[in-house]
């Protein structure tokens, strides 16, 4: 077998999440930044939360709500 061919391992590894939550874990990676965690995820949380990213919830909810208004049929000309 090779030898030296792993990464190196780390038991401390720190990992910080965007709402500020930081806890270690084992990984190759000594800092590891996170963007939902277990406690600001809405699943484990049981609250809605929107994480936007450059403005695609509002053009989301644009699309939905043109969507929902009846629309007006043009009669086709001949």
């Amino acid at each position: 077998m090779k030898t030296d061919i792993h990464p190196q391992y780390y038991d401390d590894a720190k990992v910080t999440c965007a709402c500020g939550n930081t806890w270690k874990t084992g990984s190759t990676l000594r800092d590891i930044k996170v963007n939902v965690c277990f406690k600001c995820h809405p699943f484990y949380t049981g609250q809605e939360k929107i994480i936007d990213t450059r403005g695609r919830v509002e053009k989301f909810q644009k699309r939905v709500a043109a969507a929902r208004k009846p629309s007006v049929k043009k009669s086709r000309k001949k």
